[in-house]
């Protein structure tokens, strides 16, 4: 099952992992889009079974009827991805409370939410996998993003917690912690029309390779995967530099 699986990294998860599968389930707002995907799939892999599921997952009832649909018809997901999320790059003070609140809904709530209603069966299946996507950015704080790495810290910290606590029952967790991807985060995380919180073009790692290192991972029972090898560097860095150098590199970041 993979959540924000209408276009980049959920729409990845979902063509690396069609191979391996006999359901695939796909989980995003943009029904139309989920409908080709799993039509693609489906032509292109005979005997998958592809469901498209439309859903605001910023609506708790929407997660609740997503799991009901699931379990009425007996399908417990082998491997959760919490891939769906939202940014906003912006001075929090200037904020829209509208956009930050569905931020915190979708990037914290729904993904704990869906995670609470499927693990249980999970743990009665004795197996299972969950991958959160979290972000470099959950290991920074910073300026003008502030939320949305908050939300990430969440995440990361969620993920690393669980996964103690489920390791008995043989189910992975791992929290995927990447840097800049290509993908419609930028454009929606960005304030207006053409709007983009950017970043430097040679720090940007493709999708493909994300999630294949994730799959990757998962298989190794990683805790966490910053994929790509400056990702990996920048990450390793950052762990050593003592919060008060950090508190002064992003002061003198440059601001938008």
């Amino acid at each position: 099952m993979v959540t924000g699986a209408s276009a980049g990294i959920g729409a990845e998860f979902a063509r690396q992992l069609a191979p391996q599968c006999r359901t695939l389930v796909l989980v995003a707002r943009r029904s139309e889009r989920l409908v080709e995907l799993a039509g693609d799939l489906e032509k292109a892999y005979p005997g998958l079974r592809v469901m498209p599921l439309e859903a605001d997952l910023t609506d708790p009832s929407a997660r609740l009827q997503t799991v009901g649909h699931l379990l009425s018809k007996g399908l417990v997901p082998d491997l959760l991805v919490n891939n769906a999320g939202m940014g906003d790059y912006g001075e929090f003070a200037t904020s829209d409370w509208m956009k930050v609140e569905s931020m915190l809904r979708l990037n914290i709530e729904a993904l704990t939410h869906l995670t609470h209603a499927l693990l249980p069966t999970m743990i009665e299946q004795q197996g299972g996998a969950i991958i959160n996507v979290s972000s470099l950015a959950s290991i920074l704080p910073i300026p003008d993003f502030a939320v949305y790495a908050a939300t990430k810290a969440y995440v990361t910290s969620f993920s690393e917690a669980l996964r103690i606590e489920v390791r008995e029952h043989g189910i992975r967790v791992m929290a995927l912690c990447p840097g800049p991807v290509h993908t419609e985060f930028g454009g929606v995380a960005g304030r207006g029309p053409g709007k983009d919180w950017g970043s430097r073009e040679w720090f940007y790692v493709p999708q493909e390779q994300v999630v294949s290192e994730a799959l990757e991972g998962l298989a190794w029972d990683k805790p966490r995967v910053y994929p790509g090898l400056k990702i990996a560097l920048a990450a390793a860095a950052i762990s050593l530099v003592p919060i008060a150098l950090v508190r002064l590199i992003m002061s003198s970041r440059p601001r938008r």
